[in-house]
């Protein structure tokens, strides 16, 4: 049906056309009865033509017809230099078919197949390839999609080289990322980084011929000068340091059992990391702000970040890689900190932890408060647990302000349908951990009293005395930030760094694995440059 009123609506607009002179002198021709055919079938693109009275922007013999399609067609030769799907765009097929378009309709037809080819590269390269919540359930970034007729108009009326280049973030981390794709292709070109260490692990002393592996590989990646050495020695410990660091492992010195699985991952493992990261930063095509906070559920780091400079950084703990505990990425804004918090303990944890506890034995827990509906609090003794299951469970559970609260004495709050937060909390020693994936979900700082000294400080000239006072009292105490804050938590395995290299970080929930498969299957490829 909906075929049948397109194709309805198509014959209208042409039969208007025709009737609209009903003289020899009609200005309709084949040519803009195959736009209005063609264009018939989309919204965007049928109005677009419909205004400018099917009007060419690409296929007409002179004016700024030709330089679209030069610049058009240039960009799209260089794709896949972005990590595109360069087959959907087929540019020599393109090419061929506006070189055979002799006829009106061929060429009305062409027209409008340009004006979509458009528009689809303009939505791959501004807000990315595919969609990040068709592919995992963590993935929840709202991604900015622009106007197809306002981006076809504004084409339009721009110039076409200078409009496609404003298209692809401008952000530095893209950019760098572009470079170091494009380096790490054409060392793919030159073999990648060598054979595999065949060692499970090498320490400092060793000789033979793993750490000969050890050593190419280490210069292929660029952490070594190029050297003849057959022992590890203390200029391949240095080496080893430096790739840990940039592997957020242990920097011991040491090849031990996860630096040899990290050393000894390919280098085409580490390019489909940087298209990843290149899709994902389409998607986080938008403002920032001066001021903002950056999660990197991979590295597990807490940042503020000030005009572009880190100005402060903590450790995190992230959602457990288990079912609905795994952090989602999404941003918000950040309103205001509650020191000394109550704990009200999610209806997740509640049912499915602590209500077979207190089936066992009600005095279970007792750290926490149990309360009705009303937020009364509740005598444990004259209830029968038993006769509860997960959905019928009346009660709330919470836990009063205290060291012990799981959420330490402060949370940060930006109020979300997924109920993060950051906090802090009583379980220091998982920081020390290289891997921190344990919570249910919210993020846990290693500093945050420090954190809401810095997000206080822009609003007050004594905020740790402030904080402090506060603290002492006991009391649940909320703190508005007058100037709210952008929060992002974002999932990173490939990062630049600004002065030249990359870091990269595990999958630790395998979504980048499904990013790049989706991305493999719109037609994204990885690319070997020689010469």
């Amino acid at each position: 049906m909906r075929f049948g009123y397109r194709f309805v609506a198509a014959l209208a607009v042409v039969l208007s056309l025709l009737i609209s002179s009903g003289s020899a002198n009609a200005q309709v021709t084949a040519y803009k009865q195959a736009v209005a055919t063609a264009a018939a079938n989309d919204a965007a693109l049928a109005e677009f033509y419909k205004s400018r009275n099917y009007k060419s922007i690409w296929t007409g013999r002179i004016g700024k017809d030709g330089q679209r399609r030069k610049a058009f067609l240039s960009v799209l030769a260089k794709a896949g230099d972005h990590g595109l799907p360069v087959k959907r765009y087929d540019v020599d097929g393109l090419r061929a078919r506006l070189k055979a378009a002799r006829t009106g309709r061929d060429r009305g037809r062409m027209e409008v197949e340009m004006s979509r080819l458009f528009l689809q590269y303009a939505e791959d390269i501004r807000s990315g390839v595919v969609n990040p919540r068709k592919i995992d359930s963590g993935m929840v970034r709202q991604v900015l999609h622009y106007d197809r007729l306002q981006t076809l108009q504004a084409f339009a009326k721009s110039s076409p080289a200078g409009f496609l280049k404003k298209l692809p973030p401008k952000t530095p981390e893209y950019l760098r990322l572009m470079k170091e794709k494009r380096k790490l292709e054409k060392l793919l070109g030159r073999g990648g980084f060598g054979p595999k260490v065949g060692a499970a692990s090498l320490k400092p002393g060793a000789t033979g011929a793993s750490v000969v592996a050890l050593r190419n590989r280490l210069m292929a990646m660029g952490y070594l000068k190029r050297s003849s050495s057959q022992t590890y020695d203390a200029k391949m410990q240095k080496a080893i340091q430096l790739f840990q660091r940039d592997h957020g492992l242990p920097t011991d010195g040491v090849a031990g059992k996860a630096t040899m699985a990290e050393i000894n991952k390919p280098a085409e493992y580490r390019l489909r990391s940087i298209i990843v990261a290149l899709e994902r930063e389409r998607w986080f095509n938008q403002p920032r702000g001066k001021r903002h906070i950056l999660v990197n559920l991979t590295d597990f780091t807490a940042k503020i970040i000030d005009n572009n400079k880190v100005t402060f950084v903590t450790r995190s703990v992230v959602g457990k890689n288990e079912g609905d505990r795994r952090t989602p990425e999404f941003s918000d804004v950040m309103e205001f900190m509650i020191i000394n918090p109550t704990w009200n303990v999610p209806r997740s944890i509640a049912i499915k932890e602590y209500l077979p506890l207190l089936k066992r034995n009600p005095n279970a827990v007792g750290h926490l408060r149990l309360v009705d509906s009303r937020g009364r609090t509740v005598n444990r003794s004259a209830v029968d647990f038993s006769q509860y299951n997960e959905k019928t469970f009346p009660f709330n559970l919470k836990q009063p302000p205290s060291r012990g609260n799981a959420l330490g004495l402060v949370k940060f709050m930006f109020p979300n349908r997924y109920n993060i937060y950051l906090h802090d909390t009583p379980s220091k020693n998982l920081f020390n951990r290289n891997v921190r994936a344990f919570s249910h979900g919210c993020i846990r700082l290693q500093q945050p009293f420090d954190f809401a000294y810095a997000l206080l400080a822009k609003q007050m000239s004594n905020p740790q005395e402030y904080f402090q006072a506060i603290l002492k009292t006991g009391r649940e105490t909320k703190v508005d930030l007058k100037t709210p804050v952008p929060v992002h938590l974002i999932y990173r395995t490939a990062i630049t760094k600004p002065k030249g290299g990359m870091e990269y970080r595990r999958d630790v929930y395998g979504r980048d694995a499904k990013i790049f498969n989706a991305l493999s299957k719109a037609g994204v490829v990885l690319r070997a440059v020689r010469g």
